[in-house]
């Protein structure tokens, strides 16, 4: 698995081999390091430097438990509608059946990951008026995301695995009765941390930069 220390890790080459990591050793995870990654987070770029959220790290056992109990039960209704039925070649079979294993490895021993981090942001509305209306200039979620990457590149570049989950939403009522989460918060997102049993390395995608990008006009291709 990956060791390299920020020092050690370029910018660049964290961005390019920083990947989903659902499967963790059981190495703790030190309170230094925790307190990097949320350091790295606050410093993400927000709307008019609001920085519309809150960090819940949830060490205790039995509270990791228990959201991984929610979790489980997330997961068995949303991997059972969402499973594919077909596939276009056994490729894609096999890629989906690789990454499948490990969310259900996730699902299954979420308890286990040393670190919960829940990621809260009051219920706002960011929108702004004047004479003409409204001006729908984006949501609040889009001042809270830059941090979770954050958090998630520093967890990287000190060997950290993580990834960005969201099936607690589907029960969030009872994850914020579990925690003591105001009722105002929503929880946006839940990030294991912990030790990576897998390897760094650029994750396949189906879409390269070239294939999404136009230029000046839309639909206006150039080739790297």
């Amino acid at each position: 698995m990956g060791g390299e220390t920020g020092s050690e890790l370029g910018l660049l080459e964290g961005l390019m081999t920083h990947r989903a990591m659902r499967r963790y050793n059981d190495d703790p995870v030190s309170e230094e390091d925790i307190w990097t990654c949320l350091k790295a987070a606050v410093q993400a770029p927000s709307g008019g430097n609001i920085q519309p959220y809150q960090f819940l790290i949830v060490q205790d056992p039995d509270t990791r438990l228990a959201l991984a109990k929610i979790y489980r039960r997330g997961w068995a209704r949303y991997g059972a509608a969402i499973a594919p039925t077909e596939f276009p070649d056994d490729a894609a079979r096999s890629s989906w059946e690789r990454n499948n294993r490990a969310t259900v490895h996730l699902a299954q021993n979420l308890e286990h990951t040393p670190v919960l981090v829940l990621v809260l942001m009051p219920s706002i509305d960011m929108t702004v008026e004047d004479d003409e209306g409204p001006m729908p200039v984006g949501p609040t979620h889009a001042s809270v995301y830059p941090a979770v990457q954050n958090f998630m590149l520093a967890a990287r570049s000190l060997g950290l695995g993580t990834t960005m989950t969201t099936l607690h939403r589907i029960y969030e009522d009872e994850v914020r009765q579990l925690c003591d989460i105001p009722e105002r918060y929503e929880v946006l997102a839940l990030l294991p941390l912990g030790h990576p049993t897998g390897s760094w390395g650029i994750a396949p995608r189906q879409r390269p930069a070239e294939r999404i990008t136009s230029w000046d006009r839309f639909g206006q291709k150039k080739t790297p």
